[in-house]
């Protein structure tokens, strides 16, 4: 076949095509962040699965996904971006189907923690392929209200998985991952039939390089990943931190001196593009973590199941969605600054008024905040990921949604560690302070710790009894408070990431619109 092979989009109906078959695609990876975590009290019960286990499932498929998607970036634009998605669409429901099939015995925890991996792997080759499909299926004024789409669509699965996994985990807890299979099948029907762009820019590939990043960042996230576990000062979270940190310093002075790099970072002498990505680092150390710790207020002080909790988490996706058309209409005409700084101001005030109400324990009186929070946060991802995307040439689409993405992963990796830690640190103190004079220290501290290990990934089910056994009504009560200030802290704190974003645009990010087809010299 000949380097130009493909077929390109004509028309608005094969251009709306492609973006539906690239949002079932990655709908799949989004649903996977969130689904997999309510099902592992069902999983650990069925197949013996050891808690260091749980906490892998979850993990190494995160792991996989940042370590690698600089590899799925660049491998995208080398070998034609609509074969990578199909061949990540292959591996992703491969991988979930055997994810389904976990043996019972001896073997079943190592199978699946390894067809998680798997899984990640996937989704990193899958998702910055389908990005580029998208991006260059639209011209520049026109990819604004499509990316919106894309992300607002495929970001609100992230809510529906705790609502869907509610329900398919009372089927069998395998068919969490079963349901990939018929979301692949039209992903795939509907990507061979809109024929999207499948140019091939043949270069050496840098293996080199994307060994040095993937275990750089690998081991950096490693680290984030463990931190609560091992303790920030533990020599396995410090070791893994460094080493990744230098073998990433490493790669830097590797790619400046090869001719064909993994990653062309001279793409950040932009001062813009790499604004783009310090802005997406900054909003993912609260976007992300948002779901876990929400979900575990909404389970532990409001006392809601996981179908529940998810409907929570929906409140926010109803101002994202909505709010990121309005976005990507505004980017298309003024350019990113005007909706980020828009929507770094709304969401750090949102925020900041969600922690506010929290103690309450009321979620009626206080939706409006949480809708103001994902209003801002919709305003922003998707018009800052396009603001990136349109400062590239379109040769290195792939590369670049590989780059911006590993940012993303990398400020969701901080902001659970970081976020995490206070949230155990806090949960100590205000248990103490809530239960000390009810039943006494040393049983305070023992709630204290069963707290700390569900919000860790531990455990699961709903309100404190789902957390902490053989507790009264009182002492429930005092549990659910004691959470909930602490719960206060962690979102105060994601408000604060959103003003440091705010600062980012301002300082960072040009007015008007990115000049079409900027070439990084």
């Amino acid at each position: 076949m000949s380097a130009t092979e493909g077929t390109s989009i004509d028309g608005d109906a094969n251009k709306k095509l492609a973006l539906a078959a690239m949002i079932f695609a990655v709908s799949m990876t989004f649903i996977d962040q969130t689904i997999v975590s309510i099902s592992i009290p069902s999983i650990q019960d069925d197949i013996d699965l050891s808690s260091t286990g749980a906490q892998w499932i979850v993990n190494g498929y995160l792991l996989s996904l940042a370590a690698l998607f600089a590899f799925g970036g660049r491998i995208a634009d080398i070998a034609g971006h609509r074969r990578m998605v199909l061949i990540g669409i292959f591996i992703f429901a491969g991988a979930s189907a055997l994810c389904g099939a976990t043996p019972t015995g001896d073997a079943g925890e190592a199978w699946i923690i390894f067809f998680r991996v798997v899984q990640g792997a996937g989704a990193a080759i899958m998702f910055p392929a389908a990005l580029a499909i998208v991006v260059a299926a639209f011209p520049q004024d026109q990819r604004g209200r499509a990316l919106a789409i894309f992300f607002g669509v495929a970001g609100g699965m992230t809510a529906l998985g705790p609502i869907a996994g509610g329900y398919l985990i009372e089927i069998t807890w395998r068919s969490i991952f079963w349901i990939n299979i018929p979301v692949a099948i039209v992903a795939v029907v509907l990507t061979l039939m809109a024929k999207p762009d499948n140019t091939k820019r043949p270069a050496p590939m840098d293996y080199r390089g994307a060994i040095l990043f993937a275990l750089g960042i690998g081991l950096i996230v490693l680290g984030l990943q463990q931190a609560t576990t091992w303790g920030w000062a533990d020599p396995r979270t410090i070791a893994s931190i460094v080493v990744g940190a230098l073998l990433v310093f490493t790669f830097v002075r590797v790619e400046l001196a090869t001719e064909h790099p993994l990653m062309q970072l001279r793409i950040f002498k932009n001062k813009a593009f790499a604004a783009d990505n310090i802005i997406l680092f900054l909003i993912s150390i609260a976007f992300v973590p948002m779901f876990l710790f929400a979900s575990l207020y909404s389970q532990i002080s409001l006392g809601d199941d996981a179908s529940n909790a998810g409907l929570y988490i929906g409140t926010f996706f109803i101002g994202f969605v909505i709010a990121a058309q309005r976005g990507g209409a505004i980017l298309d005409k003024q350019g990113a600054k005007p909706t980020a700084a828009l929507g770094c101001a709304l969401a750090a005030v949102g925020f900041f008024l969600w922690a506010s109400q929290m103690p309450d324990i009321d979620y009626s009186g206080g939706w409006w905040r949480i809708v103001m929070a994902g209003a801002g946060t919709g305003l922003i991802l998707g018009p800052v990921s396009t603001d990136a995307l349109n400062r590239v040439p379109g040769t290195s689409y792939g590369e670049a949604t590989g780059i911006t993405q590993t940012a993303r992963n990398l400020g969701a990796s901080l902001g659970l560690a970081v976020l995490g830690s206070i949230l155990i640190a806090r949960n100590t103190v205000n248990v103490e302070n809530e239960l000390t004079s009810v039943v006494g220290k040393s049983k305070a501290d023992g709630i204290a710790d069963s707290l700390n290990h569900a919000s860790s990934g531990g455990s699961g089910g709903n309100s404190c009894s789902g957390h902490v056994t053989g507790v009264t009504a009182k002492v429930c009560d005092g549990i659910q408070v004691a959470f909930a200030h602490s719960s206060q802290t962690v979102f105060y704190v994601m408000a604060g990431a959103f003003v440091l974003a705010y600062i980012a645009v301002h300082i960072g990010l040009p007015a008007g619109k990115a000049p079409e087809a900027e070439v990084i010299e």
